[in-house]
């Protein structure tokens, strides 16, 4: 079955890594990024220009989409024209957590507030942590990167989060290398959305996208068409 991972950032290097990471769990699964716009989505102007060209975009028949900003920018309009599923990485990470206390550590401050827009309804949402420095300068200096979000997830961890997202499309590579050492588990907004697609796409069981200490199996509750 095919799969389409949309990355709503104009950054072909980008949806090149994200494509890596999901396919660990959908092989077979292609490609979209977005014609023009930022290289990455770090404000409500640029999110808001991501979601009219996701929902807007001519895509190829396929059996799922998987929008891979945070945001999930575009998801819904999108989903209403299409036949198949088509999930959001951000709303699928919430649904990975399980109603277990959950907290987001991300780079983006000015989408805080569009973060726990979409987070609070969800049970067991705990808050947004953000770094402190300019988001396109540590996607730069993966060291740098790798620290801050570390800084975040323990200050949430401190706070009460069980589980953690880490919130953003472009940051799957930095969710995988601070898996093994989290204090608590992290998921992955891609591979949580690989694993729900798998289970609606009735493929063989995958990850939940929860990163580490522990792995647990998704519960996917999002009613989407087949």
């Amino acid at each position: 079955m095919s799969v389409l991972l949309m990355n709503p950032n104009a950054n072909a290097a980008t949806t090149v890594a994200m494509l890596e990471i999901a396919r660990r769990d959908l092989p077979e699964i292609t490609g979209w990024t977005a014609p023009r716009g930022p290289q990455m989505i770090i404000d409500q102007d640029a999110l808001e220009a991501a979601a009219k060209l996701v929902a807007e975009a001519r895509i190829p028949k396929v059996s799922g989409v998987i929008v891979s900003a945070f945001g999930d920018p575009g998801r819904a309009a999108l989903a209403a024209r299409q036949a198949c599923p088509v999930i959001g990485i951000g709303a699928a990470s919430a649904r990975a957590a399980k109603g277990r206390r959950f907290a987001v550590a991300t780079t983006t401050p000015a989408l805080a507030e569009a973060i726990d827009r979409m987070m609070t309804p969800y049970d067991g949402y705990v808050g947004c942590y953000l770094t402190p420095d300019d988001p396109l300068a540590l996607m730069a200096h993966s060291a740098r990167l790798d620290a801050a979000l570390n800084a975040a997830v323990l200050r949430a961890a401190e706070e009460g989060a069980e589980v953690v997202i880490i919130g953003g499309g472009p940051l799957g590579e930095a969710a995988e290398r601070l898996s093994a050492d989290s204090p608590v588990p992290l998921i992955s907004p891609i591979r949580a959305a690989c694993a729900e697609m798998r289970d609606i796409l009735g493929l063989s069981d995958g990850e939940s996208g929860v990163s580490a200490p522990q792995k647990e199996a998704s519960d996917p509750d999002q009613k989407v068409k087949k």
